[in-house]
């Protein structure tokens, strides 16, 4: 039985149901309205991400009724995914403190690995490495940081969802070339339940994402790419390629501002696609590089990995060290003056 019909029902659906929430928000005032530390300057609507996260998670249990997706990888996408958009959703309309919010993060963390049954063996540097519980710990982080960077990131119209976008797509080609084509349909699904927000979120924005579908975005990818893991070595330094434009983004403004001793739980623009969007003066011109830089560049060093035996590691290396000399031109983790003495330059 095929179910591409089904993954554009799901696309179709998170399209109308964006509709209907931009709808809500307009009615009842959800609106996001600028302040100094925010990349927007129009009040937008906000909590479009609910749409991604309903539509992805009714199809777990028909992509399971189905047989091509098994129960506890159903169980371990679908109920951490479900939890931190709990979470992200009641600090969208609220606030929870960030040690609760942070323990939720580990909960659903620990849930998913639970399911998968930890981390298995990987290959770094031709070496296997089997770290048994140490392994699961620092994949519960991973997790962690995966949801949160993604809640980082997503500061400009389409950013987050094209990310996404690219990394599933990406990673549907790789497990179709490499013989691994069953594992192509959460991924495919995730695609078609962003591809239907993107609609209403791609630049000039008519409705942003909020934390519930940002973290969702986070911890679902990584759930996937632990969830490859267990398959292949390969596939698992695959996904992390392919989302190295958020990875080093994110990790390289979080160490900077650490050095600095900046309270990283505090609100900033000094993310480099935030500087870069300000220098251009509009949030299109990086979002699209964003989709660039996955195409011409990461996914070909996947393919490298994938199909041509290049180590996972090295593979990694290569591919994130022109990302990090992007942080750094465009300022990632300095204070926000940078950008405003190279206007005044």
């Amino acid at each position: 039985m095929t179910y591409w019909w089904f993954v554009v029902v799901v696309g179709v659906f998170s399209w109308v149901l964006t509709a209907a929430l931009r709808r809500y928000a307009l009615a009842h005032s959800i609106i996001d309205i600028p302040i100094a530390r925010s990349s927007h300057t129009v009040p937008t609507p906000r909590g479009g991400g609910v749409a991604i996260v309903v539509a992805f998670l009714l199809a777990l249990p028909l992509l399971a009724w189905g047989q091509v997706v098994s129960m506890p990888v159903l169980l371990a996408v679908g109920g951490a995914g479900a939890l931190i958009a709990i979470i992200g959703f009641m600090d969208d309309h609220g606030h929870i403190a960030a040690r609760w919010r942070l323990a939720g993060h580990f909960v659903a963390s620990a849930w998913a690995l639970y399911w998968l049954g930890g981390l298995p063996e990987v290959s770094v540097f031709g070496f296997a490495a089997n770290l048994g519980w140490v392994g699961s710990v620092l994949a519960a982080f991973y997790l962690v940081w995966m949801l949160n960077l993604y809640n980082f990131m997503d500061g400009i119209d389409g950013i987050a969802s094209v990310e996404a976008i690219c990394a599933c797509l990406g990673m549907c080609l790789l497990y179709g070339v490499s013989g691994h084509a069953g594992l192509v349909w959460l991924p495919m699904t995730l695609t078609m339940a962003v591809a239907g927000f993107l609609f209403w979120n791609f630049p000039p924005a008519r409705i942003f994402m909020g934390d519930a579908g940002s973290g969702f975005l986070g911890i679902v990818l990584g759930v996937l790419s632990l969830q490859a893991a267990w398959v292949s070595s390969p596939l698992l330094w695959a996904w992390l390629i392919l989302l190295g434009v958020f990875i080093v983004d994110a990790t390289f403004t979080l160490i900077r501002r650490l050095v600095r001793g900046d309270k990283v739980y505090e609100a900033h623009r000094s993310h480099a696609y935030q500087f870069a969007s300000r220098r251009f003066g509009r949030h299109l011109p990086v979002t699209l590089a964003v989709a660039g830089l996955n195409l011409f560049w990461l996914l070909p060093v996947a393919l490298c990995v994938v199909l041509l035996g290049l180590d996972g590691a090295l593979g990694a290396v290569i591919a994130y060290v022109p990302l990090v000399l992007l942080a750094i031109k465009y300022h990632a983790g300095e204070l926000e003056k940078a950008d405003t003495a190279k206007e005044g330059a």
